[in-house]
This record gives C-alpha cells, sequence and structure tokens, in this order.
C-alpha cells in the first residue's frame, strides 16, 4: 500500500468516525421528533429535504453516472431506506437499548455477507474484531434481552444495513462519490414518502421541531450519506462496519455530557472494547506488516 493510500485509508477512517459523532447527537432530537411526528412522515421529511439540497448542490454530477451506476444507487438507497423504516418500526416495540444493540449486529451481517456473497477471506484478526465490537455493544446497549416482535425486525433492519455497507464497499469510487450519494438519497427519500400513503407526510409541529429535522436531514442525513460513501470507496466493508460501531460510544457519550445520565461502568468497558476492536483493524495489520491484508484492503473496490 502506497503511502497516499495510506493517508487516504486514515482520512476515510477519521470520517466514518465524524459521521458516527453525529449519529450519535441526534438521540435526543429522535426522542424527541418521534412522540410528535409518526415514524414514516419523520423519515420522509427528513430525507426528502437531504435529497432535496443533494439534488440543487450536485445535479451536474448525476449526468456523468452510467446506467449501471444509477441502478447501483438506486438498489442501494431501497435496501438503505427500507432498512430505516424497519429500524424505526422495531423501536416502536422495544426497548432503545436493545433496538441499538440489534441494530448493531450488522457489524457480523456485513463480515458474514462478504464471504457469502462475494467470497471474501478475511484475516482473523478482523474476526477477533468483529467479537470485540459485539461484546462492546452488549455492554453499551443490553439490560436484558427479549426476542420479540420488535427485535426480529430491527434484526433484519441490521441484515439490510451489513448488505448496504457490503454494496457500498464494492460499487463506490471516489470520483463518483457525490452522485452515487445523491441517487442513494432520492431512493431512500421515495421509499419513505411511499411508506406515508394515502395521506401523504405531515409536516414537523412547530420551530423547534423543523430546526431539528433540519438538522438531521443536512448533516446526519445527506453530510453522512456523502461522508459514508466517499470513505467507502477506500475502506473495506467489514472494516467500516468495525469502525461505525463507535456510534453508541458517541450516543453513550452524549447521554452523559447533555442528558445528565451517570458514568457508568459498562459504558467505560463498552467504549474499551468498541475501541479495541477499531484498533485491531486499524493499527495491527500496518504494524505488523501484514502484506495480504493490506493488498486486500487496497484492492477491495476494485472487485
Amino acid at each position: 500500500m502506497s503511502a497516499q493510500a495510506s493517508r487516504l485509508s486514515t482520512l476515510a477512517t477519521l470520517g466514518l468516525i465524524s459521521v458516527t459523532t453525529i449519529w450519535g447527537s441526534t438521540f435526543f432530537l429522535i426522542k424527541d421528533l418521534l412522540g410528535r411526528m409518526p415514524v414514516a412522515d419523520f423519515l420522509a421529511v427528513r430525507f426528502a429535504i437531504a435529497a432535496l439540497s443533494m439534488l440543487i448542490l450536485f445535479h451536474r454530477h448525476l449526468w456523468r453516472l452510467s446506467k449501471s451506476e444509477w441502478w447501483q444507487g438506486l438498489l442501494l438507497g431501497v435496501v438503505y431506506g427500507v432498512g430505516q423504516l424497519l429500524q424505526t418500526a422495531g423501536l416502536e416495540h422495544t426497548s432503545a437499548s436493545i433496538s441499538g444493540f440489534a441494530t448493531g449486529m450488522y457489524v457480523v451481517f456485513t463480515p458474514l455477507l462478504g464471504t457469502v456473497l462475494l467470497r471474501q477471506r478475511l484475516p482473523t484478526v478482523t474476526w477477533v474484531a468483529v467479537l470485540l465490537a459485539v461484546g462492546g455493544l452488549a455492554l453499551l446497549a443490553l439490560r436484558g434481552m427479549s426476542l420479540g416482535y420488535g427485535v426480529w425486525i430491527t434484526l433484519v433492519s441490521a441484515l439490510l444495513y451489513g448488505l448496504h455497507i457490503v454494496g457500498l464497499g464494492l460499487w463506490s469510487r471516489p470520483g463518483s462519490a457525490f452522485a452515487l450519494s445523491t441517487v442513494q438519497m432520492l431512493a431512500i427519500a421515495l421509499i419513505c414518502l411511499l411508506a406515508t400513503l394515502p395521506r401523504g407526510p405531515t409536516l414537523p409541529p412547530d420551530s423547534g421541531a423543523w430546526l431539528a429535522v433540519l438538522y438531521m436531514a443536512l448533516a446526519a442525513g445527506a453530510g453522512a450519506m456523502l461522508m459514508q460513501t466517499w470513505a467507502q470507496s477506500h475502506l473495506s466493508a467489514t472494516r467500516a462496519a468495525i469502525v461505525m460501531t463507535t456510534e453508541p460510544v458517541f450516543a453513550a457519550a452524549f447521554a452523559v455530557v447533555l442528558g445528565g445520565e451517570a458514568l457508568t461502568w459498562r459504558m467505560l468497558a463498552g467504549g474499551a472494547l468498541v475501541l479495541a476492536a477499531m484498533y485491531l483493524v486499524e493499527l495491527v495489520p500496518r504494524r505488523q506488516g501484514d502484506a495480504s491484508a493490506l493488498h486486500a484492503e487496497a484492492a477491495h473496490h476494485d472487485v
């Protein structure tokens, strides 16, 4: 791996961490909004604003996409959009903590899907990192486990997120990140708008709700999709999934700093395990000079 590729890989990792930081900051906003807006309506308004903003900014980039890239972006957007609807629907039937753990299971589904669909052979250190990430998620989120309806459909959403991560790692290119992100967002917005039929979406009830929706549409929606799409053109799918498990770590940090929650040993231990998983996939191969792992990392987006 060249020095430039290594720098781009580091920047991509930092970009994904910034995305998970933003996602972690939305916990209180979403919790408040879902008490005043139906789930599908909230998602429809959020992603419609995100799609419109991206279309205004990057409409010229869309003409550069090939027909196959258009279909790839639309398929990725549909997968992600259905995952969003299932995740938020599952949240209505289970606790937020268990929902967070079930959603985070994409860190397991991603390497499994990569192995089954793409016949990728992952180094042992990656599977160790996956187990550490799952353990960290369990400590951060679980307070008992009940496999009811809400958990099952949330697990399906996690499977779809894993499929989206694998597909994005396969199809994303640095030069088409803006256009591919825009196509995905258009598809996500369409899926969420269809979920509000036949009446259509209701709008946020007040200025405070509008500000929250705008933040989640532009920062946690459009901006996050742009960064994730670009970052995954430089990272393998499994590596990206492990990095993105830092989201509950940041959510817990925001809960302590802004929400007045007490700092517990579970937060510290869970966060430490997630960070250890990221350390394994980020630093150990470089320090050991694992040529095969680095070669796979550099070539993953040329499949």
